[in-house]
């Protein structure tokens, strides 16, 4: 494992686990929007600014709801990040700098692979907290489609997920998705 995923799986590992344990609450649950968020992105327009958004919201939110102080690792990060967005911009000049910020925003915002964000947490059904989408974009997402299995057992490699759902069909027989698409166009055309 390279150090550069050593130290993002630590970092997320964190929240994630908090993610597991207190899924949809409010206030500790860092995937979940905040209150904020809701109230400001509730129109079709602003959901639309929310998914262009959305990997900023989702990249600083715990900063807000669960901050939590810097480890070295962390702080190593950053500077290495700075770092070599200065050597970008120092080389390549400012368009490749706004490039490659601008094609985080789409990749992880408006974009049907970013739908999985909307889907596995946004409420389209009274009293449940998380969806799976089992669509053929899981090829291209390591499974992350399979939300529900990989809530269910964490500890199941993203490889085997369709595994455990061929096994135990009878608990993933809920509401699910199959078009990440759709599922970000029914969350930006839903009520107002």
């Amino acid at each position: 494992m390279g150090s550069k995923t050593f130290l993002w799986r630590r970092t997320f590992r964190r929240y994630h686990l908090e993610h597991h344990k207190y899924q949809g609450e409010h206030g500790v649950d860092v995937d979940v929007p905040t209150e904020t968020e809701a109230w400001l992105f509730r129109s079709r327009p602003m959901k639309v600014l929310w998914m262009f958004l959305q990997p900023a919201f989702y990249a600083l939110r715990p900063l807000v709801v669960s901050p939590r102080s810097p480890g070295g690792i962390e702080i190593a990060t950053v500077i290495c990040q700075l770092t070599f967005d200065a050597a970008v911009y120092h080389f390549w000049g400012l368009k490749a700098l706004l490039y490659l910020v601008l094609s985080t925003l789409l990749g992880m915002g408006l974009h049907v692979m970013a739908g999985h964000f909307v889907a596995e947490h946004a409420a389209m059904v009274r009293g449940q907290e998380t969806y799976s989408y089992y669509g053929p974009l899981n090829i291209f997402a390591f499974n992350v489609g399979y939300h529900n299995e990989h809530h269910d057992l964490p500890g199941v490699p993203w490889t085997r997920l369709p595994q455990l759902r061929a096994l135990a069909p009878e608990f993933y027989e809920l509401p699910q998705h199959h078009s990440w698409a759709k599922v970000i166009y029914m969350w930006i055309a839903g009520s107002e």
